[in-house]
């Protein structure tokens, strides 16, 4: 291979700055030998690894030698969006190569198929549970086979390999996926996410050998925007059936092009036919009518009856809570925030503390991979206090790495528990740039005592997942703030929201006894936003009845299900419901990890689902790779969500994006510490390393750095 034209990833070649990376390798290493030994994890020739295959362009730039180009079809459908993403891998190089692409998708999107496509050729892949689906994949790439295997990472976070592409072919992987349409305050919206952001892993949360693995499994490399031309180019079409006239529809991020399609549709596509992957595609869309305040729709798939309701409650027209407050803002200044989202975050602190009254009190936390308190426990919000804020807030710069569980425990820190003359109100702003979600939710559902926690996830790739499933047991709400042009309205819904609840207290009742309703605790219903509920019953009929609190007196409707509309894919979305209500309840300590996994594993293979348990691999039977051809690794690199700062949210020096490395962790996402917690458990694994000696020595050829 020419060196002049591609530059390899040097596994076996650490730096002193790189040691941390280095060592996330080893550990893996270790990690992958010893599963292989005991026939449960990945084989010892499946080295985890964030390097890639670069080529250097005619302008001098670095480009990956496997280019990625998508296209996503979406079809919606009154409040069901089927979404189809065709991932095109090509390889421009002259070495056969394995490909690996981090990429997110909705936190509530049900991934249910999978496609290989070569040339005319198409492989249908099969559900299988992870460990089974990781081994299929496995064999068939040392068998030279083509393959691929689609991984949850997170509920937002998935993982694709294909092996065995040959020197200029192209691969092609097609997933569909079924999500619902978000409706707060007649606001219809879709919203795809198109870049996963790098995300901080605390040291403290390196605590085991799976930990490490975990680690490397979020990350992937991260180009440098000012050395790098963007890659992964992006097409959208959207078709919009949503059974009304919008009176709007938007697209607030990118420009679209729209056309009447039919009767009763619209046809959305991108201005720019294809943009970069670095920030999410929003759509909103807007009813000329008032917004129906019940909508039914219904699916019957085996022997089952599936419904999905949406309810929205009368608005309360009363006058707001005269009940004191006491607020917590809690305010995200680490690398990932720098430029607008920073400048997003302080301006909505700011028109929060101005909506204040004198009869509340509040504190302000800043955190980054360090943590300030403005005041030792909240105080009144007199116009002295306030303008110490606002001075507070104009001081506040981004830096750092993102130690966000200390501030949530600050939060959570309640004084007088017992009290209920005044409602403690928790508002996070945020990208959630983070890896430990799980030990951040388990921390709010035990310490969340009286606080209702509301996130406001800031920036052009936040991590949906997380602010939603913290709204979700902080029993509050959820708030994105994609452009400083969104703050003012956006925050304005916000902090009417929190003056007002609409209705608590909610419980839904069927005639069916069998039916099985998620989720599992009904939230709090704020102004504007509506009660989205789903339902499993062998025959679902008869009258759904829901009652709820609304300014203190007694709430009811009942509904006739025999309205309900039939619509594809209900089924879909009950069991990715109701899999998230199982990993709430394991992350809550309320179920085992064992049978938290089997439930999950179960639902997964009924509905053909991608979970943390289940898969979806494709196998093509016709060996393609010569006996004797190596197969090089190569992570796709992902794009700078856009208006980050590449040194203060990836680092500079220690982990840039450099073909020299291996693993790349990003600086939001390590330091010293975890160097520290990585030694102690590599010593803690040299026994199992001594062991395993001998099948680290049948990896394929030593790696040669250029």
């Amino acid at each position: 291979m020419p060196s002049s034209s591609i530059l390899k990833s040097c596994l076996l070649k650490p730096r002193l700055e790189q040691g941390i990376p280095f060592l996330l390798f080893l550990t893996a290493m270790v990690v992958s030998a010893t599963a292989a030994v005991a026939g449960t994890g990945p084989k010892t020739e499946d080295r985890i690894t964030a390097g890639a295959l670069l080529m250097r362009s005619g302008d001098g730039l670095e480009q990956p030698a496997v280019r990625l180009g998508t296209d996503m079809d979406v079809a919606i459908t009154g409040q069901t969006a089927r979404v189809k993403v065709v991932q095109s891998f090509r390889n421009t190089s002259d070495v056969w190569v394995e490909a690996t692409y981090l990429y997110p998708l909705p936190e509530d999107g049900a991934v249910d198929s999978l496609k290989m496509l070569i040339g005319q050729r198409v492989i249908v892949g099969e559900i299988k549970r992870r460990a089974e689906a990781y081994m299929i994949y496995q064999d068939a790439k040392a068998e030279g086979k083509k393959t691929g295997l689609v991984e949850q990472q997170r509920s937002n976070m998935f993982t694709n390999r294909i092996a065995n592409i040959g020197p200029g072919e192209t691969v092609q992987i097609a997933i569909e996926y079924q999500a619902p349409v978000m409706r707060v305050s007649g606001d219809y919206t879709l919203r795809l996410p198109l870049v996963v952001g790098p995300r901080y892993i605390p040291p403290a949360s390196i605590d085991s050998a799976a930990a490490l693995v975990d680690a490397a499994s979020i990350t992937a490399p991260v180009l440098d925007p000012r050395k790098n031309a963007p890659v992964n180019p992006v097409s959208i079409a959207v078709h919009l059936k949503p059974g009304f006239t919008p009176a709007a529809l938007v697209s607030p991020y990118h420009a679209v092009l729209v056309e009447k399609d039919g009767e009763a549709g619209y046809s959305i596509r991108l201005a720019d036919n294809e943009v970069p992957a670095d920030r999410d595609f929003e759509l909103r869309w807007r009813s000329a009518e008032a917004a129906p305040a019940l909508e039914l729709f219904r699916e019957h798939l085996g022997d089952k009856d599936y419904l999905m309701a949406v309810i929205a409650p009368p608005a309360d027209d009363s006058a707001p809570s005269v009940l004191p407050r006491d607020l917590v803002f809690v305010i995200d200044n680490s690398g990932s925030m720098a430029g607008p989202s920073m400048e997003q975050a302080r301006a909505s602190l700011q028109l929060a503390l101005r909506s204040l009254k004198p009869t509340d009190r509040f504190n302000v936390i800043r955190f980054d991979d360090t943590m300030t308190k403005l005041f030792d426990h909240p105080v009144p919000a007199t116009l002295e206090q306030l303008q110490l804020a606002y001075r507070y807030a104009d001081s506040i710069n981004a830096q750092g790495g993102t130690e966000m569980l200390p501030a949530l425990k600050a939060a959570l820190a309640d004084a007088t528990p017992e009290d209920t003359g005044r409602v403690r109100q928790i508002i996070f702003l945020t990208d959630g740039a983070i890896s430990n979600e799980t030990q951040m939710l388990a921390t709010l559902g035990a310490a969340r005592g009286r606080s209702r926690v509301f996130m406001v996830g800031i920036g052009s790739a936040p991590n949906n997942f997380l602010m939603s499933r913290m709204a979700e047991v902080g029993r509050g709400s959820y708030t994105n703030i994609g452009d400083t042009a969104d703050v003012s309205s956006r925050m304005t819904k916000l902090l009417n929201q929190l003056t007002r609840p609409v209705m608590t207290d909610i419980a839904v009742t069927s005639e069916e006894s069998d039916a099985r309703f998620t989720p599992d605790q009904l939230p709090d219903l704020y102004q504007g936003q509506p009660l989205v509920m789903l339902a499993q019953a062998p025959t679902l009929g008869g009258v759904l009845k829901i009652h709820g609190s609304i300014a203190g007196a007694p709430w009811e409707r009942t509904v006739d299900l025999k309205d309900a509309i039939e619509a594809p894919g209900v089924a879909k979305l009950w069991a990715k419901r109701r899999i998230t209500d199982v990993e709430v309840a394991n992350q809550l300590g309320r179920v085992t990890n064992d049978s938290a996994a089997s439930s999950i594993a179960e639902l997964g293979l009924t509905f053909s689902l991608v979970t943390r348990e289940t898969s979806l691999v494709a196998v093509d039977h016709t060996p393609s790779r010569p006996e004797e051809a190596p197969l090089d690794k190569a992570n796709v690199p992902l794009n700078l969500p856009h208006g980050q700062d590449f040194d203060k949210t990836v680092g500079s020096g220690v982990v840039s994006y450099q073909p020299s490395q291996s693993v790349n962790l990003p600086h939001t996402a390590t330091d010293a510490g975890l160097l520290l917690r990585g030694g102690l458990l590599l010593l803690g694994l040299g026994l199992a390393g001594l062991v395993t000696t001998r099948f680290l020595h049948t990896v394929g050829r030593r790696e040669e750095c250029v």
